[in-house]
């Protein structure tokens, strides 16, 4: 079996990935290494809008971390993780631009899922939750309970609840295209099946990816959040009848579950599927999405 990487090792109980430095290629230093000018866009990658949030600098994405996971999810479940495994993370700490993290999945020993993390390697928590194989109990994320807040404290996601619909649409992703991006250094632990065969035929898609497919459209909280900074706090990706594979045609739906406030946010959770030709659904996505108080009109009386 080759996933394209050899590094994973066994650690106390614990399969521990080799340590790597995500790059944020909206930071400003990744712009300045690769030459690139303009403005980066204000959104919470960039260095000078995060900062203004409080943020150390532009942070990374949470989906670009869960590419970490798949060779130590590979060692602890097989190749059959990609048909019906789980992993499922609450974000705890940003990381910024090259900052170097280690992913971990404890050795399963008895029942379907085990601890999952992230780590800084100054130990600082980034990520904490679940992996799992074809679970029988619920997972890290659909364990929380997503109690809503009362309607008349939010401002941003006013007219959003529970049922509200996630934008339906279909997509293909192209192999080639995907390859030459891998092969251009945008992934952080990138494996042989997402360039070549995989034991599914095609090549398959990554987490990452997977995420920015079957995430939320742009109009599906309201007019208000176009104004905010957004950020992921919670991923769990599901397959149920997978991989995602390339050149292949899916369809996505979905709906949100909770909305609600916190000192600093107001967050939606919501959940998306990808389905094939058949009907089938292939992975499923539990997301938490933040937008940062501070960044909206509507709070700025209070900033």
């Amino acid at each position: 079996m080759s996933t394209g990487t050899t590094e994973v090792r066994v650690t106390d109980g614990y399969y521990v990935g080799p340590v790597r430095a995500p790059r944020n290629r909206a930071s400003t230093a990744f712009r300045a290494e690769t030459g690139q000018h303009g403005a980066a866009g204000r959104n919470i990658h960039d260095d000078a809008t995060a900062q203004s949030l409080g943020f150390r600098g532009g942070t990374i994405a949470g989906s670009i971390h869960l590419d970490q996971f798949p060779p130590l999810l590979v060692a602890a479940f097989g190749e059959r993780w990609f048909e019906a495994g789980s992993i499922s993370l609450n974000f705890k700490n940003a990381t910024v631009d090259n900052e170097p993290v280690v992913a971990f999945v404890a050795v399963p020993e008895a029942g379907s899922q085990v601890a999952a993390r992230m780590e800084r390697t100054d130990g600082l928590l980034v990520a904490e939750g679940t992996a799992g194989l074809e679970e029988t109990e619920p997972t890290h994320l659909h364990a929380i309970d997503l109690r809503p807040s009362p309607p008349e404290e939010l401002r941003m996601l006013a007219g959003i609840g529970p049922g509200s619909p996630i934008e339906a649409r279909q997509f293909t992703v192209d192999a080639l295209a995907q390859k030459e991006r891998i092969e251009g250094g945008v992934m952080t632990e990138p494996l042989s099946w997402y360039t070549g065969p995989s034991p599914w035929g095609p090549p398959i898609v990554p987490p990452s990816a997977i995420v920015q497919l079957i995430r939320n459209g742009r109009h599906d909280f309201g007019p208000h959040i176009a104004d905010a900074v957004g950020l992921f706090g919670a991923i769990e990706l599901r397959f149920t009848n997978g991989p995602l594979r390339c050149d292949t045609p899916y369809s996505v739906s979905g709906e949100v579950v909770a909305v609600g406030a916190s000192p600093k946010t107001e967050y939606a959770w919501y959940d998306t599927s990808a389905s094939d030709e058949a009907g089938n659904v292939v992975v499923s996505m539990r997301m938490q999405l933040r937008w940062m108080k501070g960044s909206s009109p509507l709070y700025a009386e209070e900033g």
